[in-house]
C-alpha cells in the first residue's frame, strides 16, 4: 500500500491508496459509466492522454484474462476507482488489476469518491489532472495539472498509431476476396477482427501514411479507426480521405467519423465531458430503431456545420441529440461515432454496420 492523490486543474485535491506502479502521470481526467470491460477499457488506445475513472464502484472483480486487450497493453494513463479488487473470482483470471497496473507500469488510486468527481466533472467540463503514486501532495498534483497542455495541443495519434504497414489476411475462403486498407489513428483490436469475420483481407497503415502509398495497395475500400484526441490531429488521413473520396467507398469509427466529416467539410467540437460507456443510446433515424452502443470521445461533428456539406445526419444520440452517424448524398462514404466492434450486448450494431462495410466494398455483388 502507498499514498496517492489526484489533483485537478480547478484546484480540487482527493487522497486515496494507491497501487500499481510508483510514479506521476497527466492527463484528462475523464469517467466511464461501464461496469464490466475495464480489460478494453483500459487498453483502448482512445484513452492515451487520459486518466481513466470508472463511476461504477468495483473494478477487477472477475480478474484480467489477457484476452481482451484491444492494443498490446493498458493506454490509459493511469486508473481512478472507488474500490479494486485484490481478490477476483472467475475461471479465466490470470492476474489482478493490482498485478495488471503494476506490470503495465501505471499508476491507480483506489479509496476515491469518485462520485463527486464525476459530478465534477459533470458540472465543470472535463479538466486536466495529474496523479501521485507515493505521495499525498495535493498542491504538487494541481499544479502539474496546471502545467500540462491541453489535449487539443498534444499529437497522441502518433503515441498509438503502427510503426510500419502489415497484412493480416481473412480466413474465410471467399470467391470475391476484398482488401481493405485501415488507416490506423489508434485501432481497436476488434474493428480488425470484424473485418477479417466477413471474408475481408486488411491491410493497417500508419496514421501518417500519405495518400500516394496507400494508392499502392489498391484497396477495395478505405477504412478509418478510431484513436484519441483532437481530429483535427489528423492530418494526413483527412488528406487521404479527400484524395479517396470520388475513387473508393470510405468508412470510419468514432475518431475516424471525425476526420472523415472534417475532410467533407463540416467541422468538430469538443464535448463539455464527452460520452464513455456501454450503454449510450443511438437512434437510426431511417429506422427508428434505439441502439445501445458502446462509446469512447471527447469530440463531436457540429450539426449546424453539415448544412454546408453533402452530408447528413443517419445516427442521433438520443439523450443529446449529437451526431453519431453520416453519410454522403452522392458518394459512398459511411461513419459512425460509436463502437460496433464493441457490441456491449450480443450483436447490437456489429452486424448491420460491418455488413454495409463489406456490401460498400463491393462484397456479394
Amino acid at each position: 500500500m502507498m499514498s496517492a492523490v489526484i489533483g485537478l486543474e480547478d484546484g480540487t485535491i482527493v487522497t486515496g491508496t494507491g497501487f500499481g506502479a510508483e510514479g506521476t502521470v497527466c492527463g484528462e481526467l475523464v469517467f466511464t459509466t461501464q461496469y464490466t470491460g475495464y480489460e478494453e477499457a483500459l487498453s483502448d488506445p482512445s484513452y492515451k492522454g487520459q486518466i481513466l475513472m470508472f463511476t461504477y464502484p468495483l473494478i477487477g472483480n472477475y480478474g484480467v484474462s489477457d484476452e481482451c486487450f484491444e492494443s498490446d497493453g493498458v493506454k490509459a494513463e493511469g486508473l481512478v476507482v472507488r474500490e479494486a479488487c485484490p481478490d477476483p473470482f472467475h475461471h479465466s483470471s490470470k492476474r489482478t488489476i493490482y498485478r495488471l497496473m503494476e506490470d503495465e507500469g501505471k499508476p491507480g488510486i483506489a479509496g476515491v469518491d469518485t462520485r463527486m468527481l464525476t459530478l465534477n466533472n459533470r458540472e465543470h467540463g472535463t479538466m486536466r489532472a495529474a496523479l501521485i503514486n507515493g505521495s499525498d501532495d495535493g498542491e504538487a498534483a494541481v499544479q502539474l495539472a496546471r502545467e500540462q497542455p491541453k489535449i487539443s495541443d498534444i499529437d497522441l495519434i502518433s503515441k498509438v498509431t503502427c510503426n510500419e504497414a502489415y497484412n493480416v489476411k481473412s480466413k474465410i475462403d471467399t470467391s470475391d476476396k476484398k482488401h481493405i486498407v485501415l488507416i490506423d489513428l489508434g485501432m481497436k483490436a476488434h474493428i480488425i477482427d470484424s473485418l477479417l469475420a466477413r471474408g475481408m483481407d486488411v491491410t493497417v497503415v500508419p496514421a501518417s501514411t500519405p495518400a500516394s502509398a496507400i494508392s499502392d495497395y489498391e484497396p477495395d475500400l478505405l477504412f478509418l479507426s478510431n484513436g484519441p484526441g483532437d481530429p483535427q490531429n489528423a492530418i494526413e488521413a483527412t488528406k487521404a480521405v479527400n484524395y479517396f473520396a470520388s475513387e473508393l467507398p470510405i468508412a470510419g469509427i468514432c475518431l475516424g467519423h471525425q476526420v472523415i466529416s472534417r475532410a467533407m467539410g463540416a467541422d468538430t467540437y469538443k464535448l463539455k465531458f464527452g460520452h464513455r460507456g456501454a450503454n449510450q443510446p443511438v437512434k437510426d433515424l431511417s429506422s427508428s430503431i434505439v441502439h445501445i452502443t458502446s462509446q469512447n470521445h471527447g469530440f463531436a461533428v457540429d450539426n449546424d456545420s453539415l448544412e454546408a456539406t453533402d452530408l447528413y445526419t443517419t445516427e442521433l444520440n438520443t439523450n443529446d441529440n449529437t451526431i453519431e452517424g453520416v453519410a454522403h448524398r452522392d458518394l459512398d462514404i459511411l461513419s459512425v461515432q460509436y463502437h460496433p466492434d464493441a457490441h456491449p450486448g450480443p450483436m447490437d450494431t456489429e452486424k448491420q454496420f460491418f455488413d454495409k462495410i463489406y456490401k460498400m466494398a463491393g462484397g456479394d455483388k
